[in-house]
């Protein structure tokens, strides 16, 4: 009888610090985080990208699904291109 308490005690204990602590909702978030800004992620190596998948794909499967399919982002900034024959472009001093 005294087992059967002790163990429900225990149950009850760990319920209320997994409920407070809230360890899944963190690794979702994390995983969210780390798939969104993906600059950090990706060049961690294969192994960092497969733990961040993995961790994503358990908690959030159906967004994990959507950003898997979607394209990647360039995060290149575009280069300012001179004009060449700026010279016979420019407007008079005079104005028009």
């Amino acid at each position: 009888m005294v087992g059967v308490v002790v163990t429900a005690a225990a149950a009850l204990a760990a319920g209320y610090l997994l409920g407070r602590l809230r360890p899944w909702q963190r690794l979702s978030d994390w995983a969210a985080d780390q798939v969104r800004f993906t600059g950090t992620w990706v060049r961690g190596g294969a192994g960092r990208q497969a733990v961040v998948a993995l961790a994503h794909a358990v908690t959030a499967p159906r967004t994990s699904w959507h950003i898997l399919r979607a394209p990647g982002t360039d995060t290149t900034v575009p280069v300012p291109v001179r004009d060449p024959n700026w010279v016979a472009n420019r407007s008079p001093k005079g104005g028009t």
